[in-house]
């Protein structure tokens, strides 16, 4: 099983961490390189927090990924889906080999997430809006049965504009869910344009704060901050917790870093050297 959370991770723990950041961004790069097609820009961004729920916060063994006292993880932005396939690869959930068939007919691995085909996937996401209700009534059944786990969702900020994500956040609030804890990846860009095509989203905490939700606004490249807010969660009673993870799409790539074209667009050629010497991989 994953270990728990560590508040304030020691030296060595936050130099494997980062380790571990630099290898899934190194098979996020290769991967999209080979391949040819995906979403680089949504896929960075989320890294560290993938890297350090899988590898710190959320129980699982991915020998048995359906063992009943693990914890569930929903991606609500699917479309992220090349990031969670590679730390679910170095977790040990698939060989990564397996990485070179993103997108390929007959391959478990589509370019969004598939529970029917994929190890690791709790539910098939693309549709946006969706996974936050998912969660949520996982959360609900954890608790009608008594259950210690907990309920993980990672949501798009682009995503929010979708009236079901607070629906789903009304509907958790009211069922006083402190054991679920949604994550918005927020980097104010969206699908090529900037996220201010809807800025009536702001002031974004205190919407979720109206809500009924414990809210914590972090740096989303910030492992220690991450791993605190998770500790901070588990320790809240009575009501959900949101992360408002502020990121930068595209991070780790100079000329991705926040340029909405990045969003899918192919990587090849002189653009696809430059991030390859980048990440580390020449």
């Amino acid at each position: 099983m994953t270990t728990k959370t560590q508040a304030v991770p020691a030296t060595s723990d936050l130099a494997a961490l980062t380790a571990r950041c630099r290898e899934v961004r190194q098979l996020i790069i290769n991967t999209l390189g080979v391949i040819g097609s995906g979403h680089p820009g949504p896929s960075l961004s989320i890294v560290e927090i993938l890297v350090s729920l899988y590898d710190r916060e959320m129980r699982g063994d991915p020998l048995q990924p359906e063992r009943s006292d693990r914890d569930y993880f929903v991606l609500s932005k699917g479309h992220g889906a090349l990031a969670l396939y590679c730390v679910l690869a170095v977790r040990g959930y698939f060989r990564r080999e397996e990485l070179l068939t993103f997108e390929c007919l007959g391959s478990r691995l589509q370019g969004h997430p598939d529970c029917r085909l994929t190890p690791g996937i709790e539910v098939s996401t693309g549709s946006l809006g969706q996974g936050l209700s998912f969660a949520a009534g996982l959360a609900i059944g954890l608790k009608k049965l008594g259950l210690p786990n907990r309920a993980y969702c990672l949501l798009g900020d682009g995503e929010c504009q979708e009236g079901n994500v607070w629906e789903a956040a009304m509907s958790a609030a009211k069922f006083k869910l402190d054991n679920l804890l949604a994550i918005v990846d927020w980097n104010h860009l969206q699908g090529g344009v900037t996220l201010e095509v809807m800025p009536s989203l702001e002031p974004f905490g205190d919407k979720w704060r109206a809500f009924g939700w414990e809210v914590h606004d972090v740096p989303g490249h910030d492992l220690p901050a991450l791993l605190h807010t998770y500790s901070v969660a588990r320790q809240t009673s009575g009501r959900p917790t949101v992360i408002v993870a502020r990121t930068v799409k595209g991070k780790g790539i100079s000329f991705m870093e926040n340029q909405p074209d990045w969003h899918g667009q192919k990587l090849a050629g002189a653009n696809l050297a430059k991030a390859r010497r980048e990440v580390g991989l020449d």
